[in-house]
């Protein structure tokens, strides 16, 4: 079936213009003047704005093993209400985790029949598989995680960096990296104060586990993608890697652009995550990076567990799980920040629709063009809305975002051509897909 989607404001890969979207077969067949004349139904989005679907390129879903924290449905349903139609999945937290073709079919087998928004999937890198890479590469993981550091789980034990190197050698495919340097943390003692958490993990393990990461991708030649950068103190060494030739690119994540350290109340466990939220100012400087393009992609890395891993009847930081579920409510949360500081929408996308699907070489997602899938996006930039945790879909309603005030509601959301509603339509997908 043939039908338009018609707006003052469609976020095209050149910028925001009116104009008409023409959908066929679940693709993008044209798009033209906002008066254009075309062939089937035209729906008129009025005010809304029209946005490619947003690809989310970290994600934790746990299935299987660990679906009590979260699920493929769960995952999916809140990825589609809150404009995501792409997600990749993380190798870890799953049981067992994606460190071999096996792995990978096993969680494939979970996932089918449950996901709401298409989905591919990352490999990981563990000490004692390199032999496993390529061949989880042939069978269409995007690449591979490894961590610097304790994962927080023990079936996914971290890399040093002999391990990281044997692992970059084994394959040629981009390596995203957890970076913090366990020799620079501190044991955190039990403690309410977000204070204490925040000192036991500096800055300084962040900016020496990059440079360690660094330091590996020039001596093999191989992409690296820095994960959930919290420090600003690393923009200095990923801009000289990037002049020296590094083939780097970096991630933020919506928490670290909008919430703060001395704004965390005493045993407000829902803020933890590793690594952690800074102050104010270290806030400003990443948002300096994404100005100057030393950051290119913001992603959730939607991290969920139940409420009680995240210590929610003790408020002990040092015990609680370190992660933040934000699938939902990431683009209005990013959008609230970034127009107070100056930034466009038009640069929301960029960071959270196309940069997330280049980075893993999915062409035919994060843009609105001919050829690409009709994953669409009607979005009220305008209207505002009070996070409600019992309207959030992941599977546990814990959110550091709860009675925040946030700009910008997803109307409706199309994946393939077709509003996402009761009866999941998700595709896996493959590393190699319309690069």
């Amino acid at each position: 079936m043939t039908f338009s989607l018609r707006s003052r404001q469609v976020y095209l890969p050149g910028g925001p213009r009116a104009a008409t979207v023409t959908v066929d077969s679940g693709q993008i067949v044209a798009v033209g003047d906002y008066e254009s004349t075309v062939d089937g139904p035209v729906t008129d989005l009025g005010a809304l704005a029209l946005l490619p679907g947003l690809v989310d390129t970290h994600v934790h879903v746990n299935e299987p093993g660990r679906t009590e924290w979260e699920g493929f449905e769960t995952a999916t349903r809140a990825a589609a209400a809150g404009g995501v139609t792409t997600i990749v999945d993380m190798p870890l937290n799953s049981l067992p985790p994606t460190t071999s073709v096996a792995a990978l079919r096993e969680k494939q087998a979970a996932a089918r029949g449950k996901c709401f928004v298409d989905v591919g999937f990352w490999g990981g890198a563990v000490p004692g598989n390199a032999r496993d890479l390529f061949p989880l590469h042939e069978a269409g993981v995007f690449g591979f995680k490894s961590f610097l550091v304790d994962s927080g789980v023990p079936e996914f034990p971290p890399l040093d960096r002999a391990g990281l190197a044997a692992a970059f050698a084994s394959v040629d495919a981009l390596f995203i990296v957890h970076a913090e340097d366990p020799a620079r943390l501190h044991d955190a003692r039990p403690s309410r104060a977000y204070a204490d958490f925040l000192a036991s993990r500096p800055a300084a393990a962040e900016v020496s586990a990059v440079d360690t990461a660094l330091s590996v991708a020039a001596d093999t030649n191989r992409r690296v993608h820095i994960l959930h950068l919290s420090a600003a103190d690393a923009l200095t060494s990923l801009r000289r890697a990037r002049t020296a030739g590094v083939r780097v690119t970096a991630e933020t994540c919506p928490h670290y652009l909008t919430l703060e350290a001395g704004a965390v109340p005493d045993g407000a466990t829902e803020y933890k995550c590793c690594p952690p939220i800074r102050d104010a100012g270290n806030q400003d400087r990443l948002w300096g990076g994404l100005a100057d393009g030393t950051i290119s992609i913001v992603v959730s890395d939607h991290s969920p567990s139940t409420p009680a891993l995240k210590a929610r009847g003790t408020g002990d930081f040092a015990s609680a799980w370190g992660g933040i579920a934000s699938l939902q409510i990431g683009l209005p949360a990013v959008w609230t920040e970034a127009q107070e500081r100056g930034f466009t929408l038009a640069d929301v996308v960029r960071w959270m629709s196309s940069g997330p699907a280049d980075l893993v070489g999915l062409r035919n997602k994060g843009r609105i063009a001919p050829g690409t899938d009709a994953d669409l996006v009607a979005f009220d930039p305008t209207a505002t809305f009070v996070v409600d945790p019992a309207a959030l879909l992941h599977r546990h309603p814990v959110t550091p975002y709860a009675a925040r005030e946030l700009s910008g509601v997803v109307r409706t959301t199309w994946l393939r051509g077709e509003p996402v509603g009761s009866t999941p339509r998700g595709r896996f997908l493959r590393r190699g897909d319309a690069q």
